[in-house]
């Protein structure tokens, strides 16, 4: 929703504060612009106005409204929440709290005034934000669901393809290229359940917490949670207006996907280098040189890397507005919102794109095969060795030595004949030619790269996919 277009700002004029009765003075002009939080609040007009809706029973229920004001009410609340993307907020508007009180008081008369008995804007912002945050946990487990299509598909479709697999940037083993993409859908399987988790912890209700030792009126809370949809009611109105903990945990899941997309964007942006050629990304993720004729850039992939920076200050963000908070309710809480949008907007765009480059992208399966090394089967020619009784730090030894020696002699690992072998040790059997299939073949224990195993993996994955998207 575009909140910038669709929102109008009116000045009308001198606009009275709700809470100007304490007041002799007016705010000076720039504290009233420090202090306004509308311009990003406005986000939650319609959490804000649901939540209106549901109170608004709540206090007929404990005879605090008549029928007849009850009826002007939630009539007035449902006008405002058809036109939620449309309403006219005006520079008197503080927040987008008292933007709805003051819209539905202009529609339905004093009746209005009644809508915040027993109600404090601490205990409204814990409610939109918890509202909104389920709400968008939900839209980005989506977002998470289709990549992990996007990951199954790609490992799918090659499922034969060896490639090197790398430690420390060093070619260290071969594996199976499904393999190596299944490794990404785990890490977002964790993804997952970590926004699960989050959204668990953050479906619980603070409304009747008052500013911060409950509302002095009998409102029936479970009621009140039953209406909004939340599974469990808070426990200390002291905790419920003070708790970030649920946004904090939140920015956390988002900063760790983002790393884990960063993680797989600086691959393959390293495997889309001249160096590498082991991929291409479509025309559709890529720019432009301005001044270089000859440059497609992964500029995809560098942004969701860049962006990742982004979302981890935000996280930071919020963890340092809160360290030393005295309790309970402070405005400096305020500097939530601004960072929870962001992350969460920030998080919705890196998975589209991502999913999006990894979908179009072209192997080069001729490159991949032509950078697979023999000194890659080093670890499989001390496997042998083992295998026939050496000691590993023996066998490990000897098989160092093997890879010194050819490389000063230039030659490939794969060259090598048994009876050369056979000179480094009389352990290697007879005809002994190490091949990246048989590495591959011998690694089919759980969670390798064999294939079968491989194999397992997938379906183990397809499994727990249909499981999440069926939440989500």
């Amino acid at each position: 929703m575009e909140w910038t277009k669709k929102h109008t700002i009116e000045r009308p004029g001198d606009c009275m504060k709700l809470w100007q009765g304490r007041f002799d003075g007016e705010n000076d002009p720039v504290m009233e612009r420090f202090n306004r939080s509308l311009d990003f609040d406005k986000r939650l007009v319609e959490e804000d106005i649901r939540g209106s809706l549901a109170y608004a029973e709540a206090l007929f229920r404990a005879h605090l409204l008549s029928g007849t004001e009850r009826k002007k009410m939630i009539t007035g609340l449902k006008k405002l929440l058809a036109e939620a993307d449309r309403l006219p907020f005006t520079a008197g508007d503080e927040d987008i709290h008292m933007a709805v009180e003051r819209l539905l008081t202009e529609r339905i008369g004093s009746a209005g005034k009644k809508l915040h008995t027993g109600r404090s804007r601490n205990e409204q912002v814990a409610v939109d934000t918890r509202l909104w945050l389920k709400k968008e946990i939900r839209i980005l487990q989506t977002g998470m669901t289709l990549l992990m299509e996007t990951v199954l598909e790609r490992a799918r479709r090659h499922p034969t393809l060896i490639m090197p697999a790398f430690t420390h940037l060093q070619a260290a083993q071969p594996v199976l290229f499904s393999h190596y993409m299944l490794s990404l859908f785990f890490m977002l399987e964790r993804d997952w359940q970590r926004f699960d988790a989050c959204r668990e912890r953050a479906d619980i209700l603070p409304l009747g917490s008052g500013a911060l030792c409950g509302s002095g009126f009998a409102l029936d809370r479970r009621f009140l949670a039953n209406a909004l949809g939340f599974k469990r009611i808070s426990d200390n109105s002291l905790d419920a207006v003070a708790d970030r903990d649920y946004l904090a945990e939140f920015l956390s899941a988002c900063a760790i996907l983002m790393i884990h997309l960063s993680r797989y964007a600086e691959d393959l942006i390293l495997f889309a280098s001249p160096g590498y050629g082991f991929v291409e990304l479509s025309d559709a993720y890529s720019t432009g040189s301005s001044m270089m004729p000859n440059k497609k850039n992964p500029d995809s992939l560098e942004l969701v890397r860049g962006k990742s920076g982004r979302v981890i200050g935000h996280l930071v963000n919020i963890l340092t507005v809160m360290k030393g908070l005295p309790l309970t309710y402070n405005k400096d809480l305020q500097e939530d919102k601004e960072a929870l949008f962001s992350g969460a907007d920030t998080v919705r765009d890196c998975l589209a794109v991502f999913s999006g480059t990894l979908a179009t992208l072209t192997l080069n399966e001729k490159k991949i095969h032509a950078s697979l090394d023999g000194e890659l089967l080093a670890t499989d020619l001390a496997d042998c060795l083992v295998e026939a009784g050496l000691p590993f730090r023996d066998a490990h030894a000897v098989v160092g030595r093997i890879v010194r020696e050819a490389r000063k002699a230039d030659k490939s690992l794969l060259q090598m004949t048994s009876r050369e072998l056979q000179g480094y040790s009389p352990l290697f059997p007879k005809n002994y030619r190490p091949s990246f299939a048989h590495s591959i073949r011998r690694r089919s224990l759980y969670g390798g790269t064999g294939a079968s195993s491989v194999a397992a993996q997938l379906r183990q994955a397809m499994t727990r996919l249909k499981k999440m998207k069926r939440v989500s």
